[in-house]
Formats: C-alpha cells, sequence, structure tokens
C-alpha cells in the first residue's frame, strides 16, 4: 500500500492534491507524474462509478501517487465495495454528528473495532499480501476523514473529535456557508467565524486537518494555512482544462491580432 496521508504529513509536514471528477484515469497518472502528493477521486459530484474507482486507483499506483476516494454518502453499503479496490484513504461526505462519525469509521475496520465485511480482493493484490497481514496492517495504513460542512457539525465537533480511528477533519467552505444561509459568500464574517472555530477545534485534537478547494486563490490558501491546515486538496481537472485553455486561446488571439 501506497504510503498514506498521515505518515506523509509527519515526514513533508503538508501535502498538496488536488481533484479527479473526469472518468479517464490517465489524468490521476498524470498527476502522479506531475508530483501531486494525492489524488482526490470525487465519487459525490462526478459519474465516476466503482469501474472507473478502480481504474484511477491502479492509475495512482503508476503515477506513484496517494489516492483517496469520496464516496457518495455515509453508506457502509457503498463503502465496502470501494475499499476492497486497496485505495489509501477514504472520504465521507456531510458528517455532523459523532454517531454518524462513528458509522463512518465503523464501515472501515474489521471486528471487533468496526463492523468491514471481509471480502478485499484488489486491496491484498489478489493473493499476494497474506490475510493475516493486511487484517493487521490495514486498520492503521488507511486514511479515514470526515468533512465538516454544516452548522450542525460544527455544533458537535467537539463530540465528533473524540472519535477513534479518525485520522482526520476537512472543511467543505461551499456547504458549510449554505447551511447557514450565506450560499457561497465565503468571505461573510459569520463564514469566517465558523472556519476559524473549526481550525482552533481540530488543532487541539490529534486529527489532521484539511481543505477541499476547487479553484486557485493565493489569498485563500494563505488564510487557510493560518489556520493550521496539515493538507488541502485544490483544483480539479475540469478547472485545470478550464483555465488551460482560455489561457491559451486568449495569447494566441493576442498573437494573431498584433499581426493583423
Amino acid at each position: 500500500m501506497i504510503q498514506n496521508l498521515n505518515k506523509l504529513i509527519k515526514r513533508k509536514k503538508y501535502a498538496i492534491g488536488t481533484h479527479v471528477y473526469y472518468r479517464d484515469c490517465s489524468i490521476t497518472e498524470l498527476y502522479g507524474d506531475i508530483g501531486y502528493d494525492f489524488v482526490w477521486i470525487d465519487t459525490e459530484h462526478s459519474t465516476i462509478d466503482i469501474k472507473e474507482v478502480q481504474r484511477h486507483i491502479i492509475a495512482a499506483r503508476a503515477g506513484g501517487v496517494i489516492s483517496v476516494v469520496r464516496v457518495r454518502w455515509n453508506d457502509p453499503v457503498l463503502v465496502k465495495p470501494i475499499l476492497e479496490l486497496g485505495p489509501s484513504g477514504i472520504i465521507f461526505p456531510f458528517v455532523n454528528t459523532a454517531k454518524e462519525a462513528k458509522k463512518a469509521i465503523g464501515s472501515c475496520l474489521y471486528p471487533p473495532k468496526g463492523f468491514r465485511g471481509f471480502g478485499p480482493r484488489r486491496a491484498i493484490k489478489y493473493g499476494l499480501i497474506k490475510e493475516k497481514e493486511y487484517i493487521n496492517d490495514v486498520n492503521k495504513n488507511l486514511w479515514k476523514a470526515i468533512q465538516v460542512e454544516h452548522i450542525e457539525a460544527v455544533n458537535n465537533l467537539d463530540e465528533i473529535l473524540e472519535v477513534e480511528e479518525l485520522d482526520s477533519i476537512l472543511v467543505g467552505p461551499y456547504d458549510l456557508s449554505g447551511s447557514i444561509g450565506l450560499l457561497g459568500q465565503l468571505e461573510h464574517p459569520r463564514v469566517l467565524e465558523l472556519m476559524d472555530e473549526i481550525g482552533e477545534k481540530v488543532l487541539k485534537s490529534d486529527k489532521t486537518f484539511g481543505v477541499a478547494l476547487d479553484t486557485y486563490n493565493p489569498k485563500v490558501i494563505e488564510k487557510w494555512i493560518k489556520r493550521g491546515i496539515d493538507w488541502i486538496c485544490i483544483g480539479a481537472d475540469f478547472a485545470h482544462i478550464l483555465n488551460g485553455a482560455q489561457k491559451y486561446l486568449n495569447l494566441t488571439n493576442r498573437i494573431f491580432q498584433k499581426n493583423l
């Protein structure tokens, strides 16, 4: 299994990743070749199905990059087949209570710590890794994160942070702002206050702290670094294509206009 994010953060002090929403796994391989620390393979807001998830995980291994998968929902039925593909980490969206967090983590752990059903295939390299070795190592090697993206989660954060085997907390800024009727108003004082509160509480815990941003803004990144994040997932495949395509089109148009 590729080194997980906790180990990488301990060594490097931070980690930088990017989002994958498109189904073509060569994108993931390229991100690894470029040098990203991890790729966030998203199944919540994309058309990626489990077959494509497997291809992205394989491509991540080929590119030497950590793979984490955001599942569609905090549902053990959805989680189990994803874990059996052998990702390095998993992200649960919209977790608002300690009970929900325990459910998420429990679905990742084998008994007696959890209730994950046993049936790994690719995760044990189809038998090259001994089952006993896998069982002993998987709980500590699998990186498990939940998203705080609702005011209810902020209100329950102290209890959520006490959940054992939970590795990381990350903020979903847009949904968080929407949960208080301020969707997209990320600079609103109340939204900033909530994000600061999350950072202060996570930093007092033993969990790592991260944020996911689809767009690149140096000032926003600086603010999150000051809040104490250990990792950031920045940009996305569609955004990289959009920005690059617009840039080259505009530059080429200028050259043509200059030579008319």
